[in-house]
């Protein structure tokens, strides 16, 4: 399952330290005004090494466009797009060739494919998410002709949620051979309704599958979330009024259907599993072995993991609308069929 959406087709390919990494669109809408430039921007929130908080190893995350795109407007055919790797230090990993490193894929890779690339992980490497952002680039680029936005950010750092402290609380991990994980926020405005299929295609399901194949997320919530639980119906419905609604605590999406409100969504992100904390492990053969992690990690994945779940959030949006579209060319004035 390389492969995401219906009407906006995505395919990502490469492993974190071989030659590129980089993604497929298919079903891109032509006349869609494009360039390397305006892709850019996307990546490099994404990129490695841009401050201390971050892994320090150091990738331009440069993209090329092969294909797609013709005097500087997209053709509506598969756009090529790929990003080579530069500076990969294979030789970081030579120790942990032989060993399962907790937290990771590296077990269950090797569990069901019966091989697995050690080389930080390999296609389980969190460096395969630039291919999702270049891809979502070109998503939230034809949405913004739609005036549709995306917007992430952090709002908890280990339990901590005075962005203040965010920074102390990594560097303290860090510093400490661990690391820590965080929450974050995605809201979704401009949205109409209507988005997304029932029974198996609703919208917040679509949402959730794409959002938590991102490595590391370990929960999602759509508006109130888990707090419904603990709310009377009277308090959780969104009381009706003319044009809109009193509230949104079904996040936008009733029904699996978008109601035009804004799309409200929570992601749980773990801790990063590379640490230099000596951990307990079992090598090929099953042994019980201790393991050091080294080489150049994040102390928090959630940083970078902002960009990654604005993209799938618009690779999403982008292919429900689409899919919208083809109903939409049924109707006669008035709404009826």
């Amino acid at each position: 399952m390389n492969t995401i959406g219906r009407s906006f087709r995505v395919t990502t390919f490469g492993e974190s330290h071989g030659a590129a990494i980089g993604a497929v669109v298919d079903g891109c809408p032509p006349g869609v005004s494009l360039s390397a430039e305006d892709i850019q921007p996307f990546l490099d929130r994404r990129k490695p090494g841009t401050s201390d908080l971050v892994t320090p190893r150091r990738e331009s995350d440069l993209v090329e466009i092969l294909s797609g795109v013709f005097q500087g407007k997209t053709t509506g055919t598969p756009i090529g797009l790929i990003i080579r790797n530069e500076t990969a230090r294979s030789s970081d990993y030579d120790h942990l060739r032989d060993l399962f490193r907790p937290g990771h894929a590296d077990r269950t890779y090797f569990e069901k494919y019966g091989i697995r690339d050690h080389r930080g992980g390999g296609r389980s490497s969190g460096r395969e998410t630039a291919g999702r952002v270049a891809a979502g680039a070109i998503a939230a680029i034809c949405l913004k002709r739609r005036n549709i936005s995306i917007v992430g950010k952090i709002v908890e750092i280990h339990g901590n949620s005075d962005p203040a402290k965010f920074e102390q609380e990594i560097r303290d991990a860090r510093d400490q051979g661990d690391s820590v994980g965080g929450v974050i926020s995605l809201t979704i405005t401009g949205c109409l309704s209507g988005l997304g299929d029932p029974v198996f295609g609703k919208l917040d399901g679509l949402l959730a599958g794409a959002l938590m194949g991102i490595g590391g997320v370990k929960g999602i919530e759509i508006g109130s979330g888990f707090a419904a639980a603990r709310m009377f119906g009277s308090e959780h419905n969104d009381p009706m009024i003319p044009g809109g609604y009193l509230s949104n605590n079904a996040g936008g999406i009733l029904g699996g259907i978008s109601n035009g409100q804004d799309i409200t969504i929570k992601l749980a992100i773990k801790p990063t599993p590379s640490i230099s904390t000596p951990q307990s492990t079992i090598d090929l053969e099953g042994n019980p072995r201790t393991i050091v992690v080294g080489g150049r990690h994040d102390p928090c994945i959630a940083l970078r993991i902002v960009p990654v779940a604005e993209a799938m959030a618009a690779l999403i949006i982008i292919d429900t609308l689409l899919e919208q579209e083809k109903y939409a060319t049924w109707r006669e004035p008035g709404g009826q069929m």
